[in-house]
């Protein structure tokens, strides 16, 4: 370990190289429960993509294992170290390059905040939206790496679809840079995509090319009480068929309902046991609600209250955005699914996670981002409760197993981490498995980077 620290810092400020083990500790897990994790050897802080190209080269001539970070807001355990490992954390390359509002790019460091970018862009007319829950912590660079979604995907398209080229340090300390800053571009494979969820397996993310929109209207929200998950899904399938374009369509159950109500007094409405929530930023959003409202009102809903102005919507969305923390607060700690379905099996995949709770006497919330059929399973119970424990985690199985049973996906937007690694297996199949390692073997011949994760 000492020739480890001390190649370290022949490339990197002193203050960049942290050995503390009171300090390294902090950065051996991201968020997800039932990861394991081991301990890091050192803990470096690059600025460059110089430094990150010295902790590569240090990495393959002492064949020790890179692990890269960004805020660590992941729920699957992909940030994890590992026994021994350099972490890599890309939080002090934080840096807007360019914003360009004719060629309608932003270029920027890995370690940008989404809610920084976001906003940026948005006092220059234009718009970034991948907006993940976590958006005012969690980086750019983490949310590439596991090619996270958020609220308004339904209308705009998660994270890959704005990623148009990467500048990636490879695991020999190589630059490669791949995609385009242009509208178009198709020459040779797309090297952009394969990165994009990643986890940071095949290369580390030390730039990116991202597209932007023009700036929307402000949106208006309504909100739609059901008497049943499928009412509810009844509505979501009827507002997608007829063509509709929301910006948004979200759904609480009633677990999830009452929790946000607990933790602040948000004043939704208990006796529902489905809160829609679905948002119009056109021009004129009211032809557009009223729709909405009136296909909700076939669907069995028991009420239908649109936003009258802006403030009202910011409401019930931050309602929406606290779901997680009033959920952890149910036992003080979660375990977050993440099982996407056709939009068509909604109902099932609730209401069979609904059985799954009962079935191991657990309090497991669901909320979902309804138009793209992306939900959020999330299992509340002690960790001090050895028994709890173990009905936690084979609920979890058992809720992916549901997923892909109605022909859904294991990770919508999380990632697979080591949460999901088993799982990963399982919806790929032998053939796929074998495919995907041999690519990883082409990127990183001595399986130094991000070790464990997803295979």
């Amino acid at each position: 370990m000492t020739d480890l620290i001390e190649l370290l810092r022949e490339g990197l400020p002193e203050e960049a190289v942290l050995t503390d083990p009171d300090v390294t500790g902090a950065y051996a897990h991201d968020m997800a429960s039932f990861c394991e994790a081991g301990v890091p050897a050192v803990v470096v802080l690059p600025r460059t993509v110089e430094q990150v190209q010295h902790v590569c080269r240090t990495a393959t001539a002492l064949r020790v294992p890179v692990v890269p970070q960004g805020a660590r807001t992941g729920l699957s355990g992909a940030a994890n170290a590992s026994e021994g490992c350099i972490v890599l954390s890309l939080v002090k390359m934080d840096r807007i390059l360019e914003i360009n509002p004719v060629d309608r790019i932003a270029v920027v460091e890995p370690g940008v905040i989404n809610a920084t970018l976001s906003r940026a862009v948005m006092e220059k007319g234009l718009y970034y939206p991948p907006d993940p829950s976590s958006w005012e912590q969690c980086t750019i660079g983490g949310n590439i790496g596991t090619a996270s979604g958020g609220l308004c995907c339904v209308k705009y398209g998660v994270t890959a679809e704005y990623v148009l080229g990467l500048d990636v340090v490879l695991a020999d300390g190589r630059l490669l840079k791949t995609g385009r800053r242009t509208a178009k571009g198709v020459a040779g494979y797309d090297l952009t995509r394969l990165f994009v969820g990643s986890e940071g397996s095949l290369g580390i993310v030390v730039g990116a090319v991202l597209a932007l929109k023009p700036a929307p209207l402000e949106q208006l929200v309504l909100a739609a009480e059901f008497p049943s998950i499928a009412s509810a899904s009844d509505a979501i399938c009827r507002i997608m068929e007829r063509g509709h374009a929301p910006s948004l369509l979200e759904l609480m159950d009633r677990t999830s309902v009452r929790a946000v109500n607990a933790m602040g007094n948000m004043g939704l409405p208990e006796s529902t046991e489905a809160l829609l929530m679905a948002a119009f930023d056109t021009p004129d959003p009211a032809p557009d609600l009223a729709a909405v409202a009136e296909l909700c009102t076939a669907a069995g809903a028991t009420e239908v209250v649109p936003a009258e102005n802006a403030a009202e919507s910011d409401m019930l969305l931050q309602a929406r955005r606290m779901t997680l923390p009033a959920l952890e607060a149910v036992k003080g700690v979660t375990m977050i699914d993440d099982v996407c379905v056709p939009r068509s099996r909604l109902a099932e995949m609730i209401d069979g996670t609904a059985a799954i709770a009962e079935k191991h006497a657990l309090t497991i919330g669901v909320v979902a981002h309804a138009g793209d059929g992306n939900t959020h399973p999330t299992v509340c119970f002690d960790p001090a409760d050895p028994d709890e424990s173990r009905r936690a985690r084979e609920s979890f199985d058992e809720i992916m197993a549901l997923g892909l049973e109605l022909g859904g996906t294991i990770t919508g937007e999380h990632g697979v981490g080591v949460l999901k690694r088993e799982w990963l297996a399982r919806e790929l199949g032998p053939v796929g498995v074998e495919l995907q390692q041999g690519i990883k073997q082409v990127f990183d011949p001595l399986g130094l980077l991000n070790p464990g994760k997803l295979f």
